[in-house]
């Protein structure tokens, strides 16, 4: 468990960092850059739909692990938007609030249906 929390902590570092650099460049105009290579059929495209997809499983899994419950509805936006940068640090902490356990972890309250 300590060297996945010491990967989930250089995951979020890296992309914070990379986050910052791209912002300074570009500033917050994601949107056009990111459904314009969509739009185009080509592959950074493909790539940005596959991560789209997998944003989306990332939202779905948080909001089914709190039951679909408000708080799930709204961990789950989060994640959808937010990522890695959201992902990551969520999963630390779930890894601490669990000790470790990853079944809970993963499962949540659904390991008491």
């Amino acid at each position: 468990m300590g060297l996945f929390r010491v990967f989930l902590i250089a995951l979020w570092s890296v992309l914070a960092v990379y986050t910052a650099i791209v912002l300074s460049k570009q500033g917050l105009n994601l949107f056009p850059y990111f459904f314009g290579d969509i739009a185009k059929f080509e592959w950074p495209g493909q790539f940005n739909l596959d991560f789209m997809m997998f944003l989306s499983l990332s939202a779905l899994w948080t909001a089914w692990r709190h039951k679909f419950s408000s708080l799930g509805l709204g961990l789950s936006v989060v994640a959808f938007f937010g990522g890695i940068g959201f992902l990551a640090p969520y999963l630390l902490y779930l890894s601490f609030k669990t000790k470790g356990d990853t079944k809970a972890m993963l499962l949540g309250n659904q390991q008491d249906s």
